[in-house]
């Protein structure tokens, strides 16, 4: 298995270990520990046109948050790990990182396997309003971004979210 794999697989196991524990599954009302589903609508900014965009979180009870998305694939980019805190009564913060890819290069294609590059990385912050209920949110999210070197680049943008909380086995 390639060192970044394993390092993934890894990371999602601890992910997973984290969000069992029983505060995880009783779905405390007033946390947002366990696993959520979104629909994200950037309002501004490069993702606009991603109209089907939905995330998948898990808030784990230790203040790490990890999310995914159906368009993970498109370019090839991993999962985006962060954390999360209370900011006021079912008022949350988090701030999550993904990497970006570029395609290779015919020379780097060469010497990478799955001809997709390292080009920056992307940061996600979201204010979360809980419901009282605890089992919805909504959410104002702003995504930039940042080249290689570490400088903001284009593309970054503005928008509103809708989770629901996702039942537990």
């Amino acid at each position: 298995m390639r060192p970044i794999a394993l390092l993934r697989f890894a990371l999602t196991l601890l992910a997973a270990a984290a969000c069992t524990s029983p505060r995880a599954e009783t779905g405390s009302s007033r946390s947002l520990v366990g696993a959520w589903t979104s629909k994200v609508e950037f309002r501004s900014g490069a993702l606009t046109s991603y109209q089907d965009l939905e995330f998948m979180l898990a808030f784990a009870d230790g203040g790490t948050v990890t999310e995914s998305s159906n368009y993970d694939a498109a370019p090839p980019v991993p999962p985006a790990y962060g954390t999360w805190r209370e900011v006021g009564p079912n008022r949350f913060r988090a701030r999550y990182e993904f990497f970006l890819t570029r395609a290779a290069t015919a020379d780097e294609e060469e010497r990478a396997s799955g001809g997709w590059m390292p080009n920056g990385r992307g940061v996600l912050a979201e204010e979360i309003d809980l419901a009282p209920d605890g089992r919805s949110f909504t959410s104002t999210i702003r995504c930039d971004f940042f080249d290689a070197a570490g400088k903001p680049a284009d593309g970054g943008g503005s928008g509103v979210a809708r989770g629901t909380r996702q039942p537990p086995p």
